[in-house]
């Protein structure tokens, strides 16, 4: 038989997977950047990530990548605070868990890294 788990330095994840949309805009953000202090005391969550995947725990950090129509946003460094696996089989498992923001980078540098840390074709610029 043998096992499978995916281990994970990124929580790359969609809005229906929890990414908090209403809180990361880019829009907004290239407008008047969102700060630390904005969602330092907030803890988000995430669920429903197909697989059983294992993120970096605390104190380390995972990069936060909003999934935005199969392409990818990089928007900050996080620390996961806590994570499930649920499910019997590779084809059903799924990985939810919780996790607050430590940093978030600047439009600029957004830019630069989703541009140069995207998979191939996957960047969102």
């Amino acid at each position: 038989m043998g096992s499978y788990i995916e281990l994970n330095d990124t929580l790359q994840i969609t809005t229906e997977q929890g990414f908090p949309s209403d809180v990361l805009n880019l829009e907004l953000h290239r407008r008047n950047p969102i700060r630390l202090d904005d969602v330092a005391d907030r803890l988000f969550e995430f669920h429903d990530k197909p697989g059983a995947r294992v993120y970096h725990p605390a104190p380390n950090r995972c990069f936060l990548v909003h999934n935005i129509d199969d392409k990818w946003l990089y928007w900050g460094k996080i620390i996961m605070f806590e994570q499930t696996i649920m499910g019997e089989s590779r084809e059903t498992q799924k990985t939810s868990g919780k996790y607050r923001i430590i940093e978030i980078y600047d439009p600029e540098y957004q830019e630069q890294i989703t541009r140069h840390e995207s998979p191939d074709g996957l960047s969102y610029f």
